[in-house]
């Protein structure tokens, strides 16, 4: 994939090879492969897991991501992972992760 005249590999299923080559050009481009459409209030989702994994070292799984996206929110936790499925309908591991430029995450349920 060629974004902004700089080639992004992708691995055989459309995750980043390189997940250091993210931007927020590289997710629009990632979630049109998704038909998503970003509006903002999917950054601050894409911006924590980018954190976690930094400081964790893999992917949060969708309990973590719905807590903080219910914090972010204001709304429970129950409520947050319901708007979570609805904004990423194809799955949470497929599009979540995907979109946020990080490698498919192995052997890791959907949700």
């Amino acid at each position: 994939m060629n974004i902004n005249n700089k080639e992004i590999e992708l691995d055989t299923e459309g995750y980043l090879v390189h997940p250091e080559d993210w931007d927020k050009e590289v997710a629009l481009e990632l979630a049109k492969s998704e038909n998503i459409t970003l509006t903002d209030e999917y950054w601050p989702i894409f911006n924590f897991m980018r954190i976690y994994y930094s400081e964790h070292g893999a992917a949060p799984d969708v309990r973590h991501t719905a807590k903080q996206m219910g914090v972010d929110l204001g709304v429970d936790k129950k409520v947050a992972k319901t708007k979570l499925f609805e904004m990423f309908p194809y799955g949470y591991v497929k599009q979540t992760c995907k979109i946020a430029g990080m490698r498919r995450p192995r052997g890791w349920s959907t949700g």
